[in-house]
């Protein structure tokens, strides 16, 4: 039963594409369920992650990157990040430590909340000697009295729990907002969707991730319990679909078999996916089509 001593509260995850936002984040559920590449723009929808003990509930909420924004689309991707900086109790601010110096845009942030900010430090594994991690923590200290700084790897884990524990200790007494065994309370339709676009954007190259989208057409259980999902990529040219299809139909298999194996994980069960690729024009400046996506 919970006391009065339980905590709760809404985290904004905050920060320049790539820095390894959706990353941290799936590394504090313990499971998949935000998309990740090594290309910037990976995340484009707002996403709730909920991490609940019998002490606490925190609400994270994962951001797309913000970024000089030219599409429709991504208009829409940085203005959803920049909402997600009210209302919330806390807010991580995400660098990475070892190639990011933007002062500027940190402290145009920090100057959009009233909320406390953590400054998290990514991928510190990377910024050697240590003395350079030293001078970035004193450096960008400077620029804002930040509640904390924490140096973390999202990637192996390293200052993870740390981070959760200080994120914990801040948050105010409250109650539970969502039942404690959901880590997300996005449809698995929706993850799904997430888990297949990250496949297009690890396989594919140039131009052709960020012109895709995924939409999933079926998602029923059979008898047998296998659950059988048809999901369409679209594209907004023929020449992209042909790279999404590949030679003799390999490159939408091999993305079909690795979509396949995280959504087995997720779903704990055995998974029958049928991939099929469209062309849609211009998808990322129509409105109807943003729309039906969940991406306005």
């Amino acid at each position: 039963m919970k006391n009065n001593a339980f905590k709760s509260g809404f985290v904004s995850i905050i920060g320049r594409p790539n820095v390894g936002k959706s990353t941290l984040l799936n590394r504090i559920l313990g499971e998949k369920i935000v998309a990740v590449s090594d290309k910037p723009q990976t995340t484009r929808n707002t996403i709730r992650g909920i991490l609940s003990d019998d002490a606490s509930q925190i609400v994270f909420v994962d951001t797309p990157g913000i970024h000089a924004a030219k599409s429709r689309l991504n208009r829409g991707m940085v203005e959803a990040a920049l909402s997600a900086l009210s209302g919330i109790d806390l807010l991580l601010l995400v660098v990475d430590a070892a190639s990011q110096r933007d002062e500027q845009f940190l402290q145009e942030i920090v100057a959009k909340t009233s909320s406390p900010v953590f400054l998290v430090l990514n991928k510190v594994d990377r910024v050697e000697p240590k003395e350079r991690l030293l001078a970035l923590i004193t450096d960008l200290s400077r620029l804002h009295p930040f509640a904390e700084v924490v140096p973390i790897s999202a990637q192996s884990g390293d200052g993870v729990e740390r981070l959760v524990d200080m994120v914990r200790a801040r948050l105010p007494e409250g109650m539970a907002y969502f039942p404690e065994d959901i880590l997300t309370d996005l449809p698995e339709k929706f993850i799904v969707a997430e888990l297949v676009r990250e496949k297009v954007f690890r396989f594919t190259g140039e131009e052709v991730p960020y012109a895709t989208a995924v939409v999933v057409d079926e998602f029923k259980e059979r008898d047998n319990g296998v659950i059988a999902i048809s999901a369409t990529i679209l594209v907004e040219r023929e020449g992209q679909k042909g790279i999404v299809i590949g030679k003799k139909g390999a490159m939408l298999k091999k993305i079909g078999q690795a979509a396949r194996a995280d959504i087995e994980r997720l779903l704990g069960t055995r998974v029958f996916l049928e991939l099929f690729v469209k062309v849609q024009e211009r998808w990322t400046e129509r409105t109807a089509v943003l729309r039906e996506l969940g991406y306005e």
